[in-house]
């Protein structure tokens, strides 16, 4: 099977340094909001920052080229991948908050996890289009 599609590849260094200040600037607001302390934010803000990052490249790499490449598939499947990895890495940043011994109120239920994993996608996809680059909304990435 050829595919059309070229696989996503950046330096793990770039990779890391992007998604590092990310997590630092979420978990500055979220310490600066009283949520939790600075470390433990930031620790948990690595899951949707750094862990979105490989839900987005897994689905870029290997479920892509294995799907139709009708852009309704194309756009349905990768709503569901989202919604599935933001469950998990809502499930995720529990399991490490339990680890560090950080026990919130209350975490919400795993659907709003995969929503709000769909809307940070959307949200990051954004500068791309504005760039020119390929991204979900113009359906080149």
């Amino acid at each position: 099977m050829t595919s059309q599609w070229q696989p996503y590849r950046e330096p793990l260094r770039n990779t890391l340094l992007r998604n590092g200040i990310i997590a630092i600037a979420i978990g500055a607001v979220l310490s600066r909001l009283g949520r939790a302390p600075l470390w433990i934010a930031i620790l948990l803000a690595l899951w949707p920052s750094f862990g979105g990052h490989w839900v987005e490249v897994f689905f870029l790499n290997w479920l892509r080229p294995r799907i139709s490449a009708s852009r309704g598939v194309q756009i349905a499947t990768r709503f569901v991948v989202w919604f599935a990895g933001g469950v998990v890495l809502l499930v995720c940043m529990a399991l490490t908050a339990r680890a560090v011994a950080f026990h919130p109120k209350r975490w919400p239920a795993g659907w709003i996890g995969g929503l709000a994993f769909i809307g940070i996608e959307l949200v990051a996809h954004l500068p791309l289009l504005l760039r020119g680059r390929p991204c979900f909304y113009n359906g080149r990435g």
